[in-house]
């Protein structure tokens, strides 16, 4: 609230607009009723005979201030504000751990049905000082050639290892170690939907951009380029775009929580909805894939299967497979001749149908596979089947398989 005086009249402007000095400027806090409030008083006292010319200048000096000058903020001082500070420092931290990759493969041109070279990008990011990067597996699938950018240095790169089943793929430059700066995994602590996250990648090849939102659900599932069920992942809307797949996803702490991989998009760019493989997950086969270059797992040696609703129906087994050896049957093939003529006819019916295992009723495919992976190879399971309308249970005793 202001007062003008002039001689036997007050004016008074009742306006709750905060005007204060601080460090000798003006500053306010914009309130467009206040300012309306101002004006009409300013109109009125205007009307006014007794207003006198001094004090309608003054008035109206007070006016341009209160719409007219800038709201100095803390960053238009050139103070930053605590969440744009958390960003530089962790992008500072972590960006230099952040890789380009362009491949080169071969593709097979579908209107002249021949192979034709084809160039791809994607990111990545050192795990550790011996040059090792995490990407995703369909980033280096079926490369040929694989160049690392590092740090605005070309490198060629070695490919390691790969789980197609993760979608997880290890390379390797070979770079002295003091250039490197291998970014911080976190520990697989539980992450909160609404927790701020950060992207960092290269979107279009344009080299280590960072993006920034939050996780915006957790637990999703995704199916990864060997068909298997990827569970856990996080869904975030900080932008992710091509080119970003196998990039790092941090937390506020600087820690990478997830590898970005995928986008849900009809135009093939951000639209608000990214995948990011959890960090957990990667960790448990970073380490088979350096030592070994493939991950080792339990395996029951069933290939296909026909979801049925009550049960899963054989339609393929690995040869002397596990299973096979076991006693698990699938379909049968039926050769009938007639003269020179040869018929072959595939009969379903001689497959199994697979209701419980271990006691515990399986109704998809992939409970069957977390199942049998969360067993050590050498164990024993029994698989309840449907045989000829009868139920029996076959005692199988579990393998290993590797990824490839």
């Amino acid at each position: 609230m202001f007062a003008m005086l002039n001689k036997d009249s007050v004016f008074i402007c009742h306006c709750e607009e905060p005007i204060r000095f601080a460090q000798g400027k003006l500053q306010r806090r914009s309130n467009p009723q206040n300012v309306r409030r101002l004006l009409r008083s300013f109109f009125s006292a205007q009307a006014d005979p007794s207003f006198g010319g001094q004090n309608l200048f003054v008035m109206m000096g007070i006016v341009v201030l209160l719409f007219f000058t800038p709201n100095f903020s803390s960053a238009q001082n050139g103070r930053l504000l605590e969440d744009e500070k958390n960003n530089i420092e962790i992008y500072d931290s972590a960006n230099k751990a952040v890789v380009n990759i362009t491949t080169k493969r071969l593709q097979v041109d579908e209107f002249f049905l021949l192979a034709v070279p084809a160039e791809g990008s994607g990111s990545g990011f050192v795990v550790d000082k011996l040059g090792h990067i995490v990407t995703n597996y369909h980033v280096v699938e079926n490369a040929k050639d694989l160049v690392v950018t590092h740090n605005g240095q070309p490198y060629q790169a070695k490919l390691i290892g790969v789980d197609p089943d993760n979608d997880i793929a290890v390379i390797k430059i070979e770079i002295p170690s003091e250039k490197l700066f291998p970014a911080k995994l976190d520990s697989g602590a539980e992450l909160k939907v609404g927790q701020k996250v950060l992207a960092i990648g290269n979107p279009f090849g344009l080299d280590r951009t960072l993006t920034t939102g939050i996780i915006s659900s957790l637990g999703r599932t995704l199916r990864s380029e060997s068909g298997r069920l990827i569970k856990g992942i996080i869904q975030t809307d900080a932008a992710i775009n091509p080119g970003n797949s196998g990039g790092p996803l941090l937390n506020s702490n600087g820690y990478v929580v997830g590898v970005n991989t995928a986008i849900v998009s009809k135009v093939g760019q951000s639209s608000g909805i990214g995948f990011a493989i959890p960090i957990k997950a990667v960790k448990k086969v970073i380490k088979e894939l350096i030592k070994f270059g493939y991950v080792i797992r339990t395996n029951i040696g069933i290939l296909q299967v026909y979801e049925t609703g009550s049960g899963l129906l054989i339609t393929q087994l690995e040869l002397n497979g596990p299973a096979q050896s076991a006693g698990l049957q699938g379909p049968k093939l039926l050769i009938k001749r007639s003269g020179v003529v040869e018929y072959r006819t595939i009969d379903r019916s001689a497959a199994d149908l697979i209701t419980e295992v271990d006691g515990k009723e399986t109704r998809t495919f992939d409970e069957l596979l977390e199942y049998v992976e969360s067993k050590k190879a050498g164990v024993i399971i029994n698989v309840s089947v449907i045989r000829q309308n009868k139920r029996i249970v076959i005692p199988v005793k579990l393998g290993k398989l590797k990824s490839s």
